[in-house]
């Protein structure tokens, strides 16, 4: 029984694995659908028209045949009453020849050889004489059956078809005619005839093979017509398609071949076109991208010299404000300011311009990921307490370890922490730390004025603002979440955006644990949840400016409610 179970297992195993490979290959072959739709709608077609044709050839034989076979019997009929009206048989011994020797006379009759039947009639109780009637064949005269006998005796000419057994087995089929005559001296009798339509069968056969093989090789043909035609389309379409995907791996001189002035031949010309126009655009694109990224790259180079220079005279002017009027005063202070913003914008366009080029480096190495976040909390929470927000950060008990460059993933984070800040207003923000077998995640959510879906699209776009009207506090350069992008991908990680207006935004950044790790999930969800945090996760509270008051790593502290001297939080 096991044994049994098991090679059904196997077989529908087999069963299951062929059948995904036919589907395969029916989904993405165009010629094997276009083959298989025809020759089933041709088979199919030649089916009912076989049908049908061989329906009619049966019943045309069939019908001329009985045609034939009636007008013999009627004649036959005729013949032996005329025998038996010319008889002067009184004799039941000689009634008996008489009707042995029509019978056998009657047998060779016609067109073909038939058996006779001479039975007396229903109801008759015989004349003078008292015969048994005459068969020429004793073992088929249970095929003259009760009901025909009825019928026949009620007057005229009937038949019905009858299935005549044979001698190696099987039936051949037949018809059975019957008609009364009256007998000399005996009374009424029934004449009854058996004919044999095995030759009309063997021609119905022939031409029902004859149709069978011409529906065969009609099917091959349509098949083969029909692979001809698909292949003469198909193919240029899958070289269209084997060019494109050339085209779109880089491979900008790829071409179609021209050959004929058809319309395949006016595809590939127009394909080849099309493509020569899309390489000349990406050829002047990629030399107009080189100019500007190379222009980038040389203005703020060459900034940073007379950036120092007013730099230098900046923080003299800044040093001496107090000796000046208030009005030169402020404008010594947005001085200092505005070159500390443009100081950074200049830093984030040559890190852009690295990127652009290729040329950043990832300095990978093996480091505790909540260090990081802790660094970077800690940077950010003199803002913090500017804006009066109070930050949370959440991290597991164990280490989260990865290889990682900390001052990139330190300079994702302070943005992610700025820009959270800068729009929580006034809310609380939370970081959580999570890591699985493979990744490590964190996010970073408020709950202020939040973002639109399509507003979370654009907003790792460069210089990108959901709200141009809003003022910025922290003097950004609009490149920081750009950055951020480009960092994570750096390491091979992912960098996302979620928002709801009114409902806050949530970050979500999630770095491979090794080098060569390809992500398929995070450790966190994006979208978070509304409920409260549980479980062996635990929030970290401490005033910004009291290092010695973060909670040490190994143990477990859930902090939902600070107390009045912890108004100032690092999350």
């Amino acid at each position: 029984m096991v044994r049994v179970s098991g090679a059904w297992r196997l077989l529908r195993a087999r069963s299951r694995r062929r059948v995904r490979s036919w589907s395969r290959v029916w989904r993405s072959s165009l010629q094997v659908r276009v083959i298989t739709s025809t020759l089933a709608i041709g088979l199919v077609a030649l089916t009912v028209v076989g049908a049908y044709v061989s329906a009619r050839m049966a019943d045309g034989l069939f019908n001329a045949r009985l045609e034939q076979v009636l007008q013999e019997s009627a004649r036959s009929t005729q013949q032996a009453q005329a025998t038996f009206d010319s008889s002067t048989a009184t004799a039941g011994t000689d009634v008996q020849r008489l009707l042995r020797d029509v019978a056998l006379a009657q047998r060779t009759g016609g067109s073909d050889r038939r058996e006779v039947f001479l039975l007396r009639a229903p109801g008759q109780q015989g004349g003078s004489v008292t015969v048994s009637g005459a068969t020429t064949n004793q073992d088929l005269l249970s095929l003259v059956s009760p009901e025909l006998r009825l019928e026949t005796a009620g007057g005229g000419q009937q038949w019905q078809s009858v299935a005549i057994p044979r001698d190696t087995g099987g039936v051949s089929p037949g018809v059975m005619v019957g008609q009364d005559v009256t007998v000399p001296v005996d009374g009424t009798y029934q004449l009854f005839f058996l004919y044999s339509l095995q030759s009309e069968q063997d021609r119905l056969d022939f031409l029902q093979r004859t149709l069978g093989l011409a529906t065969v090789a009609l099917v091959a043909l349509l098949g083969s017509m029909t692979w001809l035609v698909t292949r003469q389309t198909v193919r240029p379409v899958r070289r269209a398609a084997e060019v494109a995907e050339r085209l779109a791996d880089g491979h900008l001189s790829e071409r179609m071949p021209e050959k004929g002035e058809d319309e395949m031949a006016t595809l590939a010309r127009s394909f080849n076109e099309m493509a020569d126009s899309l390489q000349d655009q990406i050829r002047r694109m990629e030399e107009l991208s080189t100019l500007q990224r190379r222009f980038v790259s040389d203005v703020s180079h060459e900034l940073r010299t007379p950036l120092t220079t007013i730099r230098m005279a900046g923080e003299v002017i800044h040093a001496s404000r107090e000796d000046f009027d208030p009005a030169a005063k402020r404008s010594a202070e947005l001085l200092q300011t505005q070159l500390d913003r443009f100081e950074d914008l200049l830093a984030d366009l040559l890190e852009i311009s690295r990127f652009d080029a290729g040329a950043a480096v990832l300095d990978a190495e093996g480091r505790d990921v909540c260090d990081v976040v802790i660094q970077a909390v800690d940077h950010a929470a003199p803002l913090a307490e500017r804006r009066g927000t109070w930050l949370h950060v959440v991290v597991p008990e164990d280490r989260c370890v990865a290889d990682i460059d900390p001052r990139r993933v330190e300079r994702i984070l302070r943005n992610l922490l700025v820009n959270a800040v800068e729009h929580a207003e006034g809310s609380t923000v939370e970081v959580t730390v999570g890591a699985d077998a493979h990744a490590v995640a964190v996010t970073v959510r408020d709950r202020g004025v939040g973002m639109t879906p399509d507003e979370a699209a654009h907003v790792f776009d460069r210089f990108w603002r959901a709200d141009p009207a809003r003022a910025r506090t922290t003097g950004g350069t609009g490149l920081g979440l750009a950055i951020s992008l480009e960092d994570a991908h750096l390491h091979g990680g992912w960098l996302e955006a979620w928002g709801r207006p009114g409902r806050g935004a949530s970050f979500r950044l999630t770095l491979p644990r090794r080098a060569g790790i390809r992500l398929t999930a995070s450790p966190l969800p994006l979208q978070p949840a509304e409920s409260p945090i549980t479980g062996s996760l635990r929030i970290v509270a401490r005033p910004h400016n009291d290092p010695a008051a973060l909670p040490d790593m190994g143990s477990d502290h859930l902090d939902t409610a600070p107390s009045d001297d912890e108004r100032q939080e690092v999350r």
